[in-house]
C-alpha cells in the first residue's frame, strides 16, 4: 500500500511512515533509497510515533489489528490537541486534517473514535476497511468499503469526493456503504463469508483429491464452475493452483489465521448485536482456534493442511 502510495502521489508530496515493526520501515525505506530517518530524499520520511505522523501530514491513513490499538494510536493522536496545519499557499486558511482508518474492527469502536476525532480537533475521519489481501495490496486492486457521510448541507459532499482519490492510489475499487461505520459493517459481512468459504474451499479440494482426482485439474474444474470463489481462485490452497498464492511459499505471508478469526468474532459479535442469525459461525471459530494453535501465524489457507493431517483411510486412485 505504501509502495502505490509514494508511486502515485506527486513527487512534491511527502509520505511519512511509522510501524512497531521497525526493521518493516527500513527495508520499505531502503527499496525507495534512503534508510535515514527524517531523510526526505526520496519523498519518505520515517516518523517517530504516530503523533509524529499526524502532525506533520494532512491526510493520515491507519491499518491496525484490533480495536484496542486503533483506540490506543487515536488516543496519542489526539491528546494533547494537534496543532493546526499550516495554510496553503493558494489559501488564508488551513486545510483540515482527513484520517482514513483502514483497519477492521467494530463498528462501535470506529464510531466513537470518529466522534472523538470531530469534537477534539478539525479533522475528519472515515472508515475503509479493505478486501484483497496481501496480493490486492501489492497489485494495487483492493476493494476499499467506504463509511462515510454524504449528504448535503455540511460539507460531506466535499468530503466524500475528497477521500475516494486518496483510495483509488492503493486500489481499483471503493463502494460507498453509507455513514461512518457502515464500511466496516460491509466489511464484516463480507469476511464472514470468506471465513466459511476458506474452510469450504479446503474441504472440497481435500475431498476431491482423497476421492484420486488430480489438484490442479480439480481447482481448475471448480475455478470453471458455480464453485468458483475468491478462496479458490486466488488463495487456492494447493500449490501451482494460484499464481503467488502464499500456498507457494508454505502458507508465509497473506493473512495470518488469526487475523481471520479475529475478523470472525467481530462478525460474531455484530450478529448476536443485531439479531442475525450465523449458523455456521460456531464450527468456523472452532476450526480457526484449532489451525492457529496447530499452525501458529500462516496465512489462513493453512485451513488446507490442517484438514490434510486429519485425514484417515488410504486415497482412491483414478485410472487414467
Amino acid at each position: 500500500m505504501a509502495q502505490n502510495l509514494r508511486a502515485k502521489i506527486p513527487r512534491t508530496d511527502n509520505l511519512v511512515i511509522f510501524d512497531q515493526n521497525h526493521e518493516a520501515t527500513r527495508k520499505f525505506v531502503e527499496g525507495m533509497g534512503t534508510a535515514a530517518p527524517g531523510d526526505k530524499g526520496t519523498g519518505v520520511e520515517i516518523a517517530g510515533n504516530s503523533r509524529d505522523v499526524a502532525e506533520k501530514s494532512e491526510v493520515i491513513i491507519t491499518v491496525l489489528p484490533e480495536p484496542t490499538h486503533v483506540k490506543s494510536v487515536f488516543g496519542q493522536i489526539l491528546h494533547p490537541r494537534l496543532p493546526d496545519l499550516p495554510a496553503l499557499p493558494s489559501s488564508s486558511s488551513a486545510p483540515n486534517r482527513l484520517f482514513i482508518d483502514c483497519s477492521t474492527i467494530d463498528p462501535t469502536s470506529s464510531t466513537d473514535i470518529a466522534n472523538a476525532v470531530h469534537s477534539s480537533s478539525p479533522a475528519r475521519f472515515v472508515d475503509a476497511p479493505m478486501s484483497g489481501g496481501v496480493i490486492g495490496a501489492r497489485a494495487g486492486s483492493l476493494t476499499f468499503m467506504l463509511g462515510c457521510p454524504s449528504h448535503n448541507g455540511s460539507g460531506n459532499g466535499k468530503l466524500l469526493k475528497r477521500v475516494t482519490p486518496v483510495l483509488e492510489l492503493m486500489g481499483k475499487r471503493v463502494v460507498h456503504m453509507g455513514g461512518s461505520g457502515a464500511g466496516l459493517a460491509g466489511k464484516l459481512a463480507n469476511n464472514y463469508l470468506l471465513a466459511v468459504s476458506n474452510i469450504a474451499t479446503a474441504e472440497a479440494m481435500n475431498l476431491g483429491i482423497k476421492l484420486g482426482l488430480d489438484p490442479l485439474q480439480l481447482a481448475e474444474l471448480i475455478n470453471g464452475s458455480s464453485g468458483r470463489c475468491w478462496s479458490s481462485a486466488v488463495n487456492n490452497p494447493i500449490e501451482g493452483a494460484s499464481p503467488g498464492a502464499p500456498a507457494e511459499n508454505g502458507f508465509e505471508g497473506g493473512f495470518a489465521v488469526g487475523l481471520m478469526r479475529k475478523d470472525l468474532g467481530l462478525a460474531i459479535k455484530a450478529a448476536r448485536a443485531s439479531g442475525a442469525e450465523l449458523e455456521l459461525a460456531k464450527r468456523a471459530e472452532e476450526v480457526y482456534e484449532h489451525v492457529e494453535d496447530s499452525e501458529g501465524m500462516k496465512d489462513f489457507s493453512v485451513v488446507y493442511r490442517w484438514l490434510e493431517s486429519r485425514n484417515v483411510g488410504a486415497t482412491l486412485k483414478m485410472a487414467k
